[in-house]
């Protein structure tokens, strides 16, 4: 049985579990009155945390995303995991358009969101823009080959694959209601014990409020883009975190943030990243899409 790691504690109807993965505070809430049980699904769900981020956080040297990156141009052999969600954000690069695009990572390079005001000249965003396109990557399942000097970032899917998987380990082990949040993005296993919903803040844009409400949640995933946490300030314009990788600059006049219901967490997150990347035009393109969203400007 794996062990958790993290911090227990008792509340009404059972037990919160909370640890730190991905950069992220993360916590999984369960319905029981057996701790051995919490315990173990704890341990489970804080494993497939840990698992995916070491797998493939671009900050980890021994990475598949590292070894992907360091390929230098030459070939490499994915296995099944990591080929199917190449499989899903080549699919995503084609309905967007080119909108989401994994091999824009390479920004980061020049673009700091680290509480700084250091913008990159257009001479640096030129230079790296050969290096983006995924039109530009040869993928033929399993095999990939990138062009020397670009790399892929899963970060906009990482994080939301893991709550997935984690809700995916939890309840193969028990049916015992369950909600996993990973820094936000959250997925349930269904209604609580009592058939009533799950309640869900609606994190707030001003630092003096909390939330700016709360969500009912019964079944399936929200998540929430935005740049209330990451974001540059200069010379009194606020840069979004969210890059357009056709510009190479930051999506402009896009909301403060997106909040988006689907069925799974990696299906929500990628509606809400996609929101903002659309900018002045995201409620057009949620109303248009049909989706189940709110947003704060």
């Amino acid at each position: 049985m794996q062990k958790a790691a993290g911090s227990f504690d008792i509340v009404e109807d059972g037990f919160v579990y909370r640890f730190t993965a991905m950069a992220s505070p993360c916590e999984v809430r369960m319905e029981t009155s057996d701790f051995d049980l919490a315990a173990h699904i704890a341990g489970m769900v804080e494993a497939e945390a840990r698992r995916i981020e070491l797998k493939y956080s671009r900050y980890h040297r021994d990475s598949v995303v590292t070894g992907i990156n360091q390929s230098d141009g030459s070939p490499i052999f994915l296995d099944d995991e990591t080929a199917s969600l190449i499989d899903y954000a080549a699919s995503i690069f084609q309905l967007s358009e080119g909108l989401f695009d994994i091999t824009s990572g390479v920004l980061r390079r020049i673009w700091r969101f680290d509480g700084s005001d250091a913008i990159p000249s257009r001479q640096q965003i030129k230079e790296l823009k050969p290096l983006i396109g995924w039109q530009k990557v040869k993928w033929q399942r399993p095999e990939l080959i990138l062009l020397k000097g670009m790399e892929i970032d899963l970060g906009g899917i990482g994080k939301e694959y893991a709550v997935d998987r984690a809700v995916l380990a939890a309840t193969t082990a028990s049916p015992i209601p369950i909600l996993v949040n990973f820094g936000g993005d959250l997925r349930v296993s269904g209604p609580r014990a009592s058939g009533a919903p799950w309640r869900a803040a609606i994190e707030s844009m001003d630092d003096n409020v909390s939330s700016e409400g709360f969500l009912e949640i019964h079944a399936g995933a929200i998540t929430t883009s935005g740049d209330a946490r990451r974001f540059i300030l200069k010379d009194g314009v606020r840069y979004s975190h969210i890059l357009n990788p056709r510009t190479g600059w930051p999506v402009k006049q896009a909301p403060r943030s997106v909040t988006v219901a689907a069925a799974t967490c990696i299906e929500a997150g990628l509606l809400s990243t996609l929101a903002m990347l659309h900018g002045q035009h995201a409620e057009n393109f949620l109303r248009r899409e049909g989706i189940t969203a709110w947003w704060i400007r």
